[in-house]
């Protein structure tokens, strides 16, 4: 299996990247409390916050040689809760259909069958790859965009087109970054049952 490996370069847990994926966790929970009381103004600042942070932390502990495990771990955690609690919140609230929110549930539900799958063979669960990035990207665009809306006028309808197209793009990608994964796994079990 050719797992990306990034070669952590610090053991330190304060980094800036850390303490910007540790801000981003703690939001989680914030967000999800806005967007179901319909706090919907405080919901897209807290979620644009995210996705500003999202990029910066990588892009930062690249630049600082401050790649560490806990970043690793943190950066696709926050990633995952982002996009399961705005999931959750906006399909509570009637904004995205349950076959969307199913559709994308599934994938995760795959990927951690994959993750079982590793570790009963010892090995870490795979690095996030370009794609895997992209498709949150896309939906971190698609959630904020379907937000606004519901809102009315030509605001409300530019923010239901761009943000369903970003929805689609942001599944698409979904789903191939985890028939990648998925990919990954059977190739590196199958090596293993061939090396027995």
């Amino acid at each position: 299996m050719e797992v990306q490996e990034t070669r952590v370069q610090t053991d330190r847990i304060f980094t800036i990247p850390n303490i910007l994926s540790m801000a981003r966790l703690a939001g989680v929970p914030l967000f999800l409390w806005l967007i179901l009381e319909g706090y919907d103004g405080w919901a897209l600042a807290v979620l644009m916050f995210s996705g500003i942070s999202d990029y910066l932390d990588g892009k930062l502990a690249r630049r600082w040689n401050q790649i560490s495990n806990l970043g690793r771990l943190l950066d696709p955690a926050a990633d995952r809760l982002y996009v399961l609690t705005t999931l959750f919140g906006l399909t509570w609230r009637g904004i995205l259909p349950l076959w969307l929110t199913g559709l994308l549930l599934a994938r995760e539900a795959m990927l951690l069958v994959m993750v079982w799958i590793l570790r009963r063979h010892g090995y870490p669960p795979p690095q996030v790859n370009f794609l895997g990035k992209a498709a949150t990207f896309n939906l971190m665009y698609a959630f904020p965009l379907l937000l606004l809306s519901e809102g009315t006028g030509w605001l409300a309808w530019t923010a239901s087109v761009f943000g369903w197209a970003f929805a689609g793009w942001g599944t698409t990608l979904y789903w191939w970054a985890g028939i990648l994964y998925v990919v990954q796994v059977r190739r590196l079990v199958k090596a293993d049952a061939t090396a027995d």
